[in-house]
Order: structure tokens, then C-alpha cells, then sequence
């Protein structure tokens, strides 16, 4: 099992550092070329470059008060979202279908009640399996 990790080739691990300027401020992002691969396919589907992007993610984050303090973290938690949205088929990976038209609301709805059912069950006691009495 582990070959398939292990014999990927190394260059998707390597650590990359993008300078880019969110509100006028300059700053970099470093993460590994296989995220900055990730991030470049979510930003083409909607015609924007990586830096357009990171810099709406922030945006947004900061409109829904989100806490920003490891955005590094946030941005690689964004590509794996978006790669397991594609696995579960949610979304497409269709480079030619922006995300822009992704029913956000719909897809959160459907992953809220999964998680809640989940949790549900998780805390239902279960039930003693009765004993059979051997005579």
C-alpha cells in the first residue's frame, strides 16, 4: 500500500514560496508543489490566476470571521476539500465548469446532515447483547 505514496515522485512534496500583496500588504505562501497544483487547477476553472484566488479566499475568510492565524493551513485544508468534493462527486473536476456555479449551500447542507447522522450514531449507546444462559 505504502508504494503508492512512497514511490510518487518526489517533486510533489517539495516546498515551494509564492510572494504575492493582499490589500497592499506583500506576503508569501509557502506550501508543497502539489497544492500550489491543486490551487492553480481550482483558480483556472473560475479564469483566475493563484494569487486572485488566495487572495479571495482571504477575503471571504475574513468576511465570515473566520481565524486566519495558519492561512497556510487553511489553503492546503481548501485542496483537500476540493479534492475530496471531486471524489464524492460533488463537483467535477471539468476544468471548463467554474465553481462559481457549484451549489455551495446545497453541498454544505448534504455534508452537515452526513456529519450530524454520524455524530448521532456515534452517540447512541449500544444496546448489551443479551446472554444465553448454558445449562
Amino acid at each position: 500500500m505504502c508504494e503508492l505514496f512512497i514511490g510518487a515522485d518526489p517533486d510533489l512534496w517539495e516546498s515551494r514560496t509564492k510572494s504575492l500583496r493582499i490589500d497592499g500588504m506583500a506576503t508569501s505562501i509557502r506550501v508543497e508543489r502539489f497544492f500550489w497544483d491543486i490551487l492553480e487547477e481550482i483558480a483556472a476553472r473560475d479564469a483566475m490566476t493563484v494569487n486572485q484566488l488566495i487572495t479571495k479566499l482571504y477575503h471571504e475568510s475574513l468576511d465570515a470571521d473566520h481565524d486566519l492565524g495558519n492561512f497556510t493551513s487553511f489553503l492546503r485544508v481548501c485542496c483537500g476539500r476540493y479534492l475530496a468534493l471531486a471524489s464524492n462527486g460533488e463537483v467535477s473536476r471539468d476544468a471548463a465548469t467554474p465553481l462559481a456555479g457549484v451549489d455551495a449551500p446545497g453541498i454544505l447542507a448534504r455534508e452537515r446532515a452526513a456529519r450530524d447522522a454520524t455524530h448521532k450514531d456515534a452517540a447512541t449507546p449500544a444496546r448489551p447483547t443479551p446472554q444465553r444462559r448454558v445449562n
